[in-house]
């Protein structure tokens, strides 16, 4: 139990270290969008410009360049409906549920984007609602999202979050992920154990989240060395990361059905031969060398030995079908994952010896 909460506190740790520039990003930049708007715009109540540097920066994964974008014009046509409408029909809530519903349907006429609609109808909402007569035009209104924008874009780029952090910590996650999976298999195949290999199986179809959250920390990451000059520097060693990420991804669908054709193969007349497990933790610890490299800002030059050693392997001789289907899995893992350690597909293919060479020596079929 203790440990159990010991690993949830160091995970909530974690998480808030790779989060608090965000968090500073968002606090900092809020204050300094109201201090503007006041000071040097002069609008009494500039409510959109810190909520504006809020939605930019947020705290979480995204485009923020992107974000802008949609902000400023979702609250300049939420505001310009919610104006036009209530200097019309006064304030009041079948009024505030006409504006919303109008500011949000021309929205999503316009634009799909959740972000656009929401602010589309949130600025309706607060136009209506909140700040109707404080004497504040549309046009001041806009003017505050512009400002709180901008100041978010300027939040993100001084006080920038590490790029190479947030791919190293998602792609660390991606890559525990198909170890384990094919850790379990192994252990699996080696007790002969149904449960095990049914636990591979049911760890593997819990791992796209894990991808998708990688891609979307690989974008921030971009962005962030596109907007930071602190971090330009930072994209030799971001392209590593941007060239694993697809093959990463083709590697952990080839481990689902991997660990499926396990599963199945368990309950043949002639399970897998220890062989193979080895071949698959070769793979399993091929993996976290990648990882690890990546992590350093190193080329993965051990990971794609360990590969390379697993990929000449002879095949084992006597396997059934399940076991010919997981080692053509194992097979399209070790190619994967050799892309991601920058070698081109055909190389990378090529390293694999040919089935049909073994099949006439009778060394593997």
């Amino acid at each position: 139990m203790r440990t159990r909460l010991s690993d949830h506190v160091k995970e909530r740790l974690g998480t808030f270290g790779l989060m608090a520039p965000s968090i500073a990003q968002c606090a900092i930049g809020a204050a300094l969008a109201w201090i503007i708007a006041i000071e040097l715009l002069g609008h009494p109540h500039p409510l959109f410009a810190p909520i504006s540097v809020l939605i930019c920066v947020g705290v979480g994964l995204g485009q923020r360049l992107r974000r802008v974008a949609e902000l400023v014009i979702g609250v300049s046509l939420g505001v310009g409906i919610g104006d036009l409408l209530v200097s019309w029909i006064g304030s009041g809530a079948w009024q505030l549920a006409l504006v919303v519903a109008l500011a949000m349907t021309v929205a999503v006429l316009l634009n799909s984007g959740a972000l656009f609609v929401a602010q589309a109808g949130s600025s309706a909402v607060l136009v209506a609602a909140l700040v109707p007569g404080d004497g504040g035009g549309g046009l001041d209104r806009m003017v505050d999202a512009l400002t709180g924008g901008v100041v978010g874009i300027l939040a993100v780029a001084l006080l920038p979050a590490s790029p190479f952090t947030i791919a190293a910590k998602h792609l660390s996650g991606v890559l525990d992920a198909l170890s384990t999976v094919l850790e379990r298999a192994a252990e699996a195949i080696e007790k002969r154990d149904v449960d095990l290999a049914a636990e591979a199986l049911e760890e593997a179809r819990t791992t796209q989240d894990a991808v998708h959250e990688y891609e979307q920390a690989l974008e921030t990451a971009k962005e962030i060395t596109l907007i930071s000059p602190l971090h330009w520097h930072r994209k030799t060693s971001l392209a590593r990361y941007e060239t694993a990420a697809v093959p990463v991804d083709l590697a952990l669908r080839n481990a689902r059905v991997l660990a499926r054709r396990t599963l199945a193969a368990l309950g043949e007349a002639s399970p897998p031969p220890p062989a193979l497990a080895e071949a698959l933790r070769e793979v399993s610890e091929a993996a976290l060398l990648l990882q690890l490299e990546l992590g350093a800002g190193r080329e993965p030059t051990l990971a794609r030995q360990a590969l390379l050693a697993v990929a000449a392997r002879e095949r084992p001789d006597g396997l059934g079908f399940s076991a010919h289907v997981i080692i053509a899995q194992l097979r399209s893992v070790v190619v994967d994952l050799l892309q991601a350690t920058g070698m081109e597909h055909e190389a990378a293919t090529d390293t694999l010896t040919p089935l049909d060479a073994a099949s006439n020596e009778g060394s593997r079929s």
